[in-house]
């Protein structure tokens, strides 16, 4: 009965008193001296887990032949339907891309296309700084996820080694 009278009073002195700002002012002037935290983003980067998946890449044997098979699991898999492919015979029996496209719009980047791969051909890559004025530009062909793939081939790489025995 006691709290049941007194807690509106309560209520009302503890407004009247401001007890909620200078309970904030109390935590801002506990941080206001301790070092900050903050990353001054272009010109200092936080470091990225080898599992990051970013930008996608198509990857090639040291020989230079592409490594995709068009065996189409990576665009079963794909929950978004982002990626398509069209494949045709070559004179030696084997079948490879002749389209591979990918719709970065689309694309939620779990990975599922990565884990489907299996001869490592299509890769996530640890780029995240790439934009698109127009939706075209997020548009990635077959050459262009080449030309990725090709210009980052050691990063992707030392990603893949460093994840290994976590596979």
């Amino acid at each position: 009965m006691f709290k049941r009278v007194f807690k509106p009073i309560t209520q009302f002195i503890d407004s009247l008193m401001l007890k909620d700002v200078l309970t904030g002012m109390g935590i801002t002037g506990r941080y206001l001296f301790k070092p900050k935290i903050t990353v001054l983003y272009p010109e200092e980067k936080t470091p990225l887990s080898p599992r990051f998946r970013g930008l996608h890449a198509l990857r090639r044997y040291p020989n230079g032949e592409e490594r995709c098979i068009a065996c189409k699991l990576c665009e079963a898999v794909c929950p978004a339907m982002a990626i398509s492919i069209e494949s045709d015979q070559r004179d030696d029996g084997s079948r490879r891309t002749t389209r591979y496209d990918i719709d970065l719009t689309k694309c939620i980047f779990c990975g599922f296309c990565e884990e489907a791969c299996p001869v490592d051909a299509i890769v996530e890559t640890s780029i995240f700084e790439y934009i698109g004025d127009k939706k075209g530009d997020l548009y990635f062909t077959k050459e262009m996820l080449l030309a990725v793939g090709d210009k980052y081939e050691k990063e992707i790489a030392a990603n893949r080694s460093a994840d290994a025995p976590y596979r």
